[in-house]
């Protein structure tokens, strides 16, 4: 897996400014306890090598993106000092060619469609779209999208937990930056207990997980139908028969022949089944890769973990 699938796995980068090498690994503790193991440190204060040094040796699992490089020399300091990929405000032909010489991921900054076709002659497949809320937002992004079909987009600058769903909804976002989990009193205090919460928040915001379906083993046509009809008559719901299972509203599936779990199955939706699933792994779940389902176009639709909770079998749904 490249880096830029990592990145577009985590979803979200905590973009980060450090005063206080000493306070680097705590803070990135805390941004992983939170379910993100992924930083930008940016090279907007003089701790910023040594604290990504420091990150690097006691964090190994941690993603590490050097930020606001503007210069080859900062290169070298931030990938010797143990950063994985460069981060740009702006897109500097000496140091985007410098990274792509020396085989060094790097996400320039892009503002126009100029600055995008510069970075395809660089052979990039992903930019930084900065500052995105003040140039236009994801409605540019969008219009700058169409003519660039492979290209991806990380937009940072004005990105926070309430306006994040709608560049993450559109494909070609890569995942977006921001800073907005780190605030500058809860690291002055050293509040990571907060830092934490505030990732956890964002992180569950992004994956949308909830509650789709109860799945019944009713084992047989006739018992499948008779066990909906009770469901439905207690909720007042209507019934939709299916081939393997009849529906009682949406809320729960009775099957008509045996079908996966003791008891039967529950399906959670969420907004990017991929990114979920990376999530949950960081979280100690494993998944049934066999059990992958997927549209024609390749993307996956539902997948099966591989133990069971409290007798059910367990799938996310792409919402």
């Amino acid at each position: 897996m490249d880096f830029l699938d990592k990145l577009s796995l985590a979803g979200l980068v905590p973009v980060i400014a450090i005063n206080d090498a000493e306070d680097a690994v705590p803070l990135c503790k805390a941004l992983a306890d939170g379910g993100l193991p992924v930083a930008e440190i940016t090279f907007r204060t003089a701790a910023a090598e040594e604290s990504i040094r420091r990150v690097h040796e006691a964090l190994p699992d941690v993603l590490l993106c050097a930020g606001t490089v503007l210069t080859t020399d900062q290169v070298d300091r931030a990938v010797k000092a143990g950063a994985a990929a460069i981060v740009s405000p702006g897109l500097n032909p000496t140091v985007v060619k410098y990274c792509v010489d020396k085989g060094i991921p790097v996400c320039p900054g892009t503002s126009n469609p100029s600055d995008i076709e510069v970075a395809l002659s660089f052979g990039l497949k992903a930019v930084k779209v900065f500052p995105a809320e003040a140039i236009g937002g994801i409605k540019l992004i969008k219009s700058m999208a169409a003519p660039y079909v492979d290209m991806k987009f990380m937009p940072t600058g004005g990105v926070n937990e309430n306006n994040m769903l709608d560049y993450l909804s559109f494909p070609k976002i890569l995942c977006c930056g921001g800073s907005w989990m780190v605030p500058k009193d809860a690291v002055e205090n050293k509040d990571w207990a907060k830092i934490t919460e505030l990732t956890r928040s964002a992180v569950n915001k992004m994956l949308g997980l909830e509650l789709r379906h109860v799945g019944v083993n009713s084992g047989s046509p006739e018992k499948a139908m008779e066990d909906a009809k009770l469901f439905a008559k207690l909720l007042g719901w209507e019934i939709k028969d299916g081939n393997s299972s009849t529906f009682a509203g949406t809320g729960f599936e009775c099957m008509k022949k045996p079908f996966r779990g003791t008891h039967g199955h529950i399906a959670i939706a969420c907004n990017n089944i991929a990114r979920a699933k990376w999530h949950l792994e960081q979280r100690g779940f494993v998944f049934e890769d066999e059990s992958t389902a997927s549209y024609k176009n390749g993307k996956m639709t539902a997948i099966y973990l591989k133990d069971e909770i409290a007798g059910y079998a367990i799938h996310l749904l792409q919402k």
